[in-house]
This record gives C-alpha cells, sequence and structure tokens, in this order.
C-alpha cells in the first residue's frame, strides 16, 4: 500500500518544472528589475503561472515589488519586481599563502562588509580555523548580520582539493595541510554549510561571471602568486576533473631538465615564475652586476612597483613572462579557449609580463588554436578569490537542490522582520554584471 505523500512521476516532473520556472524568473531578476508581463513574455509562460510563482517568492521573500511603470497607454500600471538581494547573506573566505580575508556578500555579490589579515598559512589548520572563526565574527557584527541569516560560506585555499569531500590533497604550498577536510573542520567551527575550492577554480568562475569577459563559456584563469594555478571553464562549466585536480599548469615541466620546484618535479612551471623563485633571480642578477635603482635586498614587492622603468625588473617579469606563455600555449593547444586570464598578484606587473606571456604563447601555439583567443589580465584584482568564492555559493544556491534551502533562510528572515516590524531593505542600484556568465552546477543565475 502506497503512503499518502508518495508522489507519482508526474507529480515529480511537475515539482521539477516549477522549480526550472523558478530559477529562471530568479535569474531574469538577478539582472534587472522587471514587472509580471516582461517575465512572461521573456520565460513564454502565462501570467497566471508566473503570478503563481511570483506570489510564493514574495511570500518567503526573496522577491518584493518596488513601485510601478506606465504602460505607454490606457490601462494598469505594471508593478516592478525586485530580487530581495539582502533575503539572505554569503559569507566568501579567501585564503591564501599570506594572507586572510572574510567578506559578508548580498544575493549579488556585493560586499557587506570585509576584513583582511596577514596570515602564514604554513602556521597549520588549527591556528587558521581560529582566524578565520574570528574574523567571521567581526564581519557578521560590521554588517549587522546574525549567523541564521547566512546561506552558504565559500572558501577559496591555494591548493588542490577534492571537491566532493572538501579535503586538501598533498597541497605543495600549504605545509601541514594535507589530508585536511577544510570543509568538515570549518563547518563544525562556523556551524554553517561550507563549500570549498581551489582558489583558481573559484578565480575562473569570478571572471567568467563579472569580470571583462564575463559570459565567455571556454576561458582559462592563470592564478600566478607563491604558487601557480588554473581553473579551466569548458563549455560553460569548471572542469575540476575526477577528484578537483585539474589545472595544476604550475606543475607542469616545461624543461624536463630544469631546477627541481617545491612540487618535486623537475623544470616545472613553479620553479620558474613563481613569487619566491622571482625574488631569488632578481637578487641573483644583481650580484651578477645586472643595474638596478631597486633598493637592497630586492623584494617581490619592489619587482611588481618599477617592472614598468626598472632595467632589472624588466628582464626578470619578460623571462618569467616567456616561461608562463610557454605553459599557457599547452593550454592553448589542448583546450583552444575563448579567453585566458592572468590573476593573482603577480599579475600586478603589467604589461611587461603580459606582453612577454603573449609572445611565447603565440609563437608556440597552433594557428587554429591562437588566432581567437585573447590572453589579458584580470579585471578584479584583489577580490578575485571572494567574488569566486560568491559565484560557487550562488551556482550551489540557484539549483533544484538549492532552492529550498535558500527558501528556508529567506523564510526566516521574511519572518524575523516581520516580527520585528520592520520593512524589507529598500532595492539596491542594479550591478553591472549579467546572469549570461556561465555557471560550475548548470543553476542559475
Amino acid at each position: 500500500m502506497l503512503h499518502a505523500d508518495t508522489h507519482s512521476p508526474d507529480t515529480l516532473d511537475l515539482a521539477a518544472i516549477r522549480a526550472r520556472h523558478t530559477l529562471l524568473l530568479l535569474g531574469l531578476l538577478w539582472d534587472r528589475d522587471l514587472a509580471r508581463v516582461d517575465i512572461a513574455r521573456e520565460l513564454g509562460l502565462s501570467r497566471s503561472a508566473i503570478s503563481s510563482i511570483v506570489t510564493e517568492l514574495i511570500s518567503v521573500g526573496l522577491v518584493q515589488e518596488v513601485g510601478t511603470r506606465g504602460t505607454g497607454g490606457v490601462g494598469r500600471r505594471a508593478t516592478m519586481l525586485n530580487l530581495n538581494t539582502r533575503a539572505a547573506a554569503l559569507l566568501a573566505i579567501d585564503l591564501g599563502a599570506s594572507h586572510a580575508r572574510v567578506d559578508a556578500l548580498d544575493l549579488q555579490c556585493r560586499p557587506l562588509a570585509s576584513r583582511t589579515l596577514s596570515h602564514d598559512i604554513s602556521r597549520g589548520p588549527q591556528p587558521t580555523y581560529a582566524l578565520l572563526k574570528d574574523l567571521t565574527r567581526q564581519v557578521l557584527a560590521d554588517a549587522q548580520l546574525n549567523p541564521a541569516q547566512v546561506a552558504l560560506v565559500g572558501v577559496g585555499v591555494p591548493g588542490p582539493v577534492d571537491h566532493d569531500t572538501g579535503r586538501v590533497v598533498q597541497p605543495p604550498n600549504m605545509p601541514g595541510w594535507d589530508g585536511e577536510n577544510v570543509r568538515a573542520a570549518l563547518q563544525d567551527a562556523l556551524n554553517l554549510e561550507v563549500l570549498v575550492d581551489n582558489d583558481a577554480n573559484l578565480g575562473a568562475l569570478a571572471e567568467a561571471r563579472f569580470g571583462a569577459h564575463r559570459g565567455i563559456q571556454d576561458l582559462i584563469y592563470v592564478k600566478v602568486a607563491t604558487g601557480i594555478g588554473a581553473g579551466v571553464l569548458l563549455g560553460g562549466r569548471l572542469h575540476r576533473g575526477t577528484r578537483g585536480g585539474a589545472g595544476e599548469i604550475g606543475h607542469i615541466s616545461i624543461n624536463e631538465q630544469g631546477p627541481v620546484g617545491r612540487s618535486g618535479n623537475p623544470g616545472s612551471l613553479e620553479s620558474y615564475a613563481a613569487a619566491q623563485v622571482i625574488e631569488n633571480h632578481a637578487r641573483s642578477l644583481r650580484l651578477q652586476g645586472h643595474p638596478s635603482d631597486l633598493p637592497d635586498p630586492i623584494t617581490i614587492e619592489d619587482l611588481l612597483t618599477h617592472a614598468a622603468h626598472d632595467p632589472l625588473a624588466r628582464a626578470v617579469w619578460e623571462e618569467a613572462g616567456h616561461h608562463l606563455g610557454v605553459a599557457i600555449s599547452t593550454t592553448l593547444n589542448l583546450f583552444n579557449p575563448a579567453a585566458v586570464i592572468i590573476g593573482g598578484r603577480l599579475a600586478q606587473a603589467g604589461d611587461v609580463l603580459l606582453r612577454a606571456i603573449r609572445v611565447s604563447a603565440q609563437s608556440r601555439t597552433m594557428r587554429i588554436n591562437a588566432d581567437r583567443t585573447r590572453i589579458d589580465l584580470g579585471t578584479l584584482g584583489q577580490d578575485a578569490g571572494v567574488m569566486g568564492a560568491g559565484a560557487m555559493m550562488l551556482d550551489s544556491l540557484f539549483t533544484p537542490r538549492g532552492l529550498p534551502h535558500l527558501y528556508g533562510i529567506a523564510r526566516m528572515n521574511q519572518n524575523a522582520r516581520d516580527l520585528a516590524g520592520s520593512r524589507a531593505p529598500p532595492p539596491a542600484p542594479r550591478p553591472t554584471p549579467t546572469l549570461n556568465a556561465p555557471v560550475s552546477h548548470g543553476g542559475t543565475p
């Protein structure tokens, strides 16, 4: 005998269709305010179907009515709808080799509060978790949020991550972290749902959704900093590989007889173009008599600041760009992307580095794979990590699986506002990014 709450396949199909239509509607409102009639026209649905979904979204607090728009003729004025971006908050954590940053974001990934501190990741997991817990507390207080208003926490780490488990796997630039389950540990520390990914993967998501090349379906983001990694978007989806280790471009050997880098691979890209290697090479060149006005000892910050002017700095960045271009040419010939974006701290070297990368990569790439590919510097700078974490969280929440969780958070916040007698926050200015960017889970926005 069937239980009373057992659903037939037809019922499940109808629920799935409604969820999909709801996500499409939210995707439109994520981009701009619209009237019901506009949404019905764009989605090809009846006015009654749209009204039913809108009523549900208003009841949980995800959508709000924000005034009217004239029809341009005789008739009723259309009521405009707005995505309530404060219906739930997101917590983005950017963990680097030498810093920790926590941002509170709204549902369009606009910052509500941010805190950054210098932190040596080699101190290990426990001191790092303690710092992140304290930063989270401060950021939530700054943003006037309580933990119950946070839908998800997104974390980027500078090492390979098993995406299914959130466990770090043999990270060359994170000594003491091998096998550490970052997701489970932070969920316990923060008592919130946590997603974890490699920082280069999140950089790719950020540039594809919020950067100058937003909307591109085939994009490679190369993060050049203490280590070197790549995030690969293919067909609009993040390519993580079987366990999440795809994109470790820093450990590709570009000279099998070359020096051994942190990964232990002879002649790996990181043994030529990572931050510490570049700094050491610059100091060696000075000892050899290469002219320079840089202070002694030379630091990576000196090299970045004077990349375009000092002869030694220029030489160092041109050489690093050459090596990066050799490795990037491999990705061009393998994946034929529309764009390669150079990000990370060392991208601050600017045009000197970029020109050397372009010359080196394009001279080693088949014409069919080079002709229509742009190689550019990233546009998000130090915000790429938190914006990428935000994109990862949106890709999880705005799916049929994530929607019930988002409803629950939004409904709780709506009930709290109703009890307090407060009104929903006024609509914020519309953002510049659009929803035409690729998503990693097939969701919207």
